[in-house]
C-alpha cells in the first residue's frame, strides 16, 4: 500500500462587502417580493409585526400605532411607532435620507414605506457566502502489481 500525503497551500484574501446607502428597492417595487406584498395586502399587521420581528426588535411594536394613523392617510400627525422603525432601519444600515423623508414616506405611503422596509431587511439578512477552491494535482509512480505465480 503507497501513502500520499498532499500539504495544501495557504491562501489569503481580503474581501471586502460595502452596501449601497440607498435603498435597495424603490418604496414601489412590490413586484421585487410578491410574498411580502401579498402579506401586506392580505394582513398587514403580520406584514409588520414580521418585519419588526426580523430587525429584532419587539413583535407587538407596531401594534402601538394608533390604528386609523396608517390607514386612513396620516392628517397632521405621523405614525410614531412606524417613523422610529423607518428611522432605525435606515441608520442601521446606513441608508441617506432624513426623518423629514421618513415622514413624508408614511404619511403618503404608509403601507408601501412597511414594505420596502421588510424588503431591505430581508435583502440585508441574506448572507453573502464566499467560496475558494483550490487543485491540487498528485503524481503516483507506477505500481508494480505481483501477480501470484502458478
Amino acid at each position: 500500500m503507497q501513502t500520499v500525503t498532499v500539504h495544501p497551500l495557504a491562501v489569503s484574501q481580503t474581501v471586502t462587502v460595502s452596501q449601497s446607502n440607498n435603498w435597495n428597492t424603490g418604496i414601489c417595487d412590490c413586484c421585487d417580493d410578491c410574498g411580502i406584498c401579498c402579506c401586506a395586502l392580505w394582513c398587514f399587521p403580520c406584514l409588520q409585526c414580521k418585519t419588526v420581528n426580523d430587525f429584532k426588535e419587539c413583535l407587538c411594536l407596531p401594534l402601538l400605532d394608533p390604528f386609523w394613523v396608517g390607514y386612513c392617510g396620516c392628517g397632521t400627525a405621523c405614525p410614531p411607532i412606524s417613523m422610529a422603525m423607518r428611522a432605525s432601519v435606515r441608520e442601521r444600515y446606513r441608508i441617506s435620507g432624513s426623518i423629514c423623508d421618513d415622514c413624508c414616506m408614511l404619511c403618503w405611503c404608509y403601507s408601501c414605506s412597511w414594505c420596502q422596509m421588510a424588503r431591505e431587511i430581508k435583502k440585508r439578512k441574506q448572507p453573502i457566502t464566499f467560496m475558494t477552491a483550490q487543485t491540487t494535482s498528485v503524481q503516483m509512480p507506477l505500481q508494480h502489481i505481483l501477480y501470484p505465480q502458478m
